[in-house]
């Protein structure tokens, strides 16, 4: 998990941006740790050549853009150092000479440094300052100060270092020789890198990068020079490499066990089922007409800004300013939740039976859609029973449908509600802001958040509320896999592939308006159902692509009710989180035939036809229980209050 911190000026902050750590759990071949790494380090990073060839060309326009290609190429640099070893300064006489977990780098001098190291000292001061120059004066001489010092190339560092031994075999080998070293060598502290404040979010980003990259070198680095392991005396210290952790240990030893790493075969071409899946017209196939008796939400209780995307910009993203992101996608900020997912859905369950004027005995099934979660036993939804003191249920499970989770989840609704004929929950909950890392796409994107129905059996002779429902899954292999977790490839890490996102989302929603054309408009009225829809609430994906795909298939964007801008993409929270909030901000203000289609992950998609009172929403104003902040009162059932009080403790 990679959760986000509070520092001590309010500010959100995301470690695993400027502190690089690998997960080697899944890594199995070095081909696996060379794409992540040229990935991450090597791609963006410049050479010192390059470094040299931009400032004699005159290619930087600012001091900033000369002091983001350095820290680029120290990160560079450190590649495999950073995320792999601990770099401990020993005694030469107190290095042990066969232990299989302690490495000496192998390194070649720095071809040209000299001329490289002059070039940008001489070429800094005749640089405008972009922003601020005195913070970014400050900057500088922490970077240059590591650069100026390098004394190695950075081309072909080896992630696996050879051992003592292995070292000791080669006498003209060269490694990092110091002639003394202070342990008190004055380094960053993780709070002090926390704690950082500037005022242009660019520039503290910057700031963070360049006390991380201090830290790898933690000895008076003038003094360092290279020497041949012939040539090492007793007193001499070198920088021995231990396994950062257990996890590079046991990659390791695979790497010299030489294990075969798994291979999966290759998918089967995508062909389509022999005749269409008609859509399911509720009141004509179901006996028991289900009607929503309330719908709550519960939204995150820490706004993300795009400037504090930017303060945590990571050493793998690309440039991109506050501005471009909400352009890009819609968003301004996306709202994260201090609480973990579970209290999140339990606040969301809570608020819902409340608004229903339900017990939990009087529920017959806990349906609870969610991608995010970590829990498989007991699930989600059987946790929540627990929670809520429900001694039985006909059927409590968790539904894994992504940003399809609302449609499939009022699908399975409706259907366990002709077999049980009382009120089921559907809990729809997702926590991105912990399983992000440092992937960029994915922090623009993806919010907290958590909302809950109740559909309940309507009156005898009532319609009920669900009109309309289909869900879909599947399709080709690439659409299928268009969004990940967890992901070797990117460290474990959410990722999303855009271009396959687009292409699925865009055959689902023209697929769905084409269906919703052909059907009859309800009451007999003239046109289609297509026509008769009051209000488009979609899956908060993407506001500026969903706007485009929309268009696409025949709307127009003022068809269409969008909160992302605010909280960002919930997934299966996205479409009754945007519900919640149409009614409190007045945009619902009246019973509307609502068509809410969802689609995402896994290539699933689906939508619901569904009336919307806004008297059955729950309306929760900033501030307010159900707005992602921890329970102040006693539990109301005294059988729930351990479990609650323990999880305030441990998260609040």
């Amino acid at each position: 998990m990679n959760a986000f911190v509070m520092n001590r000026h309010g500010r959100m902050v995301f470690p695993s941006n400027i502190m690089p750590e690998l997960d080697f759990s899944t890594m199995e071949t070095l081909e696996q740790l060379d794409s992540v790494v040229r990935r991450d380090f090597e791609t963006k990073a410049p050479s010192g050549t390059e470094i040299l060839e931009r400032v004699r060309t005159g290619a930087y326009g600012t001091r900033y853009d000369l002091m983001r290609d350095l820290a680029l190429n120290l990160f560079w640099a450190n590649r495999f150092s950073i995320t792999m070893y601990d770099k401990r300064p020993t005694r030469w006489a107190d290095v042990p000479r066969n232990r299989p977990d302690v490495f000496l780098p192998v390194l070649q001098p720095w071809e040209d440094g000299d001329a490289k190291v002059t070039g940008v000292q001489q070429a800094f001061p005749q640089l405008p300052a972009k922003w601020s120059e005195g913070c970014e004066d400050r900057i500088f001489d922490i970077l240059f100060d590591v650069f100026a010092n390098r004394r190695h190339h950075a081309s072909t560092l080896p992630a696996l270092k050879p051992t003592v031994a292995e070292f000791l075999q080669q006498p003209g080998n060269l490694t990092f020789r110091l002639p003394s070293y202070d342990p008190d060598y004055p380094v960053y502290d993780y709070t002090d890198i926390l704690d950082v404040s500037e005022d242009v979010p660019e520039l503290e980003a910057l700031h963070r990068w360049a006390m991380v990259l201090h830290n790898q070198y933690p000895w008076e680095r003038s003094q360092v020079e290279l020497a041949e392991a012939g040539d090492l005396r007793d007193d001499d210290y070198v920088v021995a490499f231990h396994p950062r952790d257990k996890e590079v240990r046991a990659f390791l030893r695979r790497l010299r066990a030489g294990a075969e790493p798994r291979h999966v075969g290759g998918p089967r071409e995508s062909r389509p089922p022999v005749r269409p899946y008609p859509e399911l017209d509720v009141r004509r196939r179901f006996a028991v007409r289900p009607r929503i008796e309330a719908l709550a939400a519960v939204h995150g209780d820490q706004v993300c800004s795009n400037d504090d995307l930017i303060r945590n910009t990571a050493y793998n993203w690309s440039p991109m300013s506050a501005e471009e992101i909400a352009a890009k996608t819609g968003i301004e900020q996306r709202e994260y939740s201090s609480l973990p997912l579970e209290e999140l859905a339990l606040q969301a369950a809570e608020a819902a039976l409340d608004k229903a004027g339900r017990q939990p005995e009087e529920i017959g099934g806990v349906l609870v859609c969610t991608c995010t979660s970590s829990r498989l036993i007991p699930s989600l939804a059987t946790y929540l029973c627990g929670q809520l003191g429900m001694h039985q249920v006909y059927a409590a499970y968790d539904i894994i449908a992504a940003c399809a989770g609302m449609p499939y989840g009022v699908a399975d609704a409706v259907r366990m509600l002709q077999e049980v004929e009382r009120p089921v929950l559907v809990v729809c909950v997702e926590k991105f802001s912990d399983k992000i890392g440092n992937v960029r796409t994915s922090r623009m994107i993806f919010g907290d958040g958590a909302a809950a129905l109740i559909v309940g059996p309507a009156a005898d002779g009532a319609d009920g509320d669900i009109e309309y429902m289909k869900t879909y899954a599947s399709g080709p292999a690439s659409e299928v896999n268009s969004i990940l977790w967890p992901n070797p490839e990117f460290d474990n890490n959410i990722t999303v592939f855009g271009p396959q996102v687009k292409a699925l989302a865009g055959r689902y929603l023209a697929q769905m308006i084409d269906e919703l054309g052909k059907l009859p408009a309800p009451e007999g009225r003239d046109g289609s159902l297509l026509d008769a829809i009051d209000l488009i609430v979609p899956h908060q994906a993407n506001k500026t692509m969903v706007i485009q795909l929309a268009e696409r298939a025949g709307l127009t964007a003022d068809q269409l009710y969008f909160n992302i801008e605010k909280v960002g993409n919930t997934s299966s929270a996205s479409i009754p989180l945007a519900i919640h909030d149409a009614v409190r901000d007045g945009v619902i203000t009246e019973p509307l035939r609502v068509f809410a289609p969802g689609f995402g992950a896994g290539a699933v998609a689906g939508y619901a036809v569904m009336r919307v009172d806004p008297a059955v929403v729950a309306v929760q104003r900033p501030g307010e229980r159900g707005t992602g902040q921890a329970h102040a009162e006693v539990p109301a059932h005294p059988e729930r209050a351990t479990a609650s009080e323990e999880m305030q403790t441990a998260f609040g």
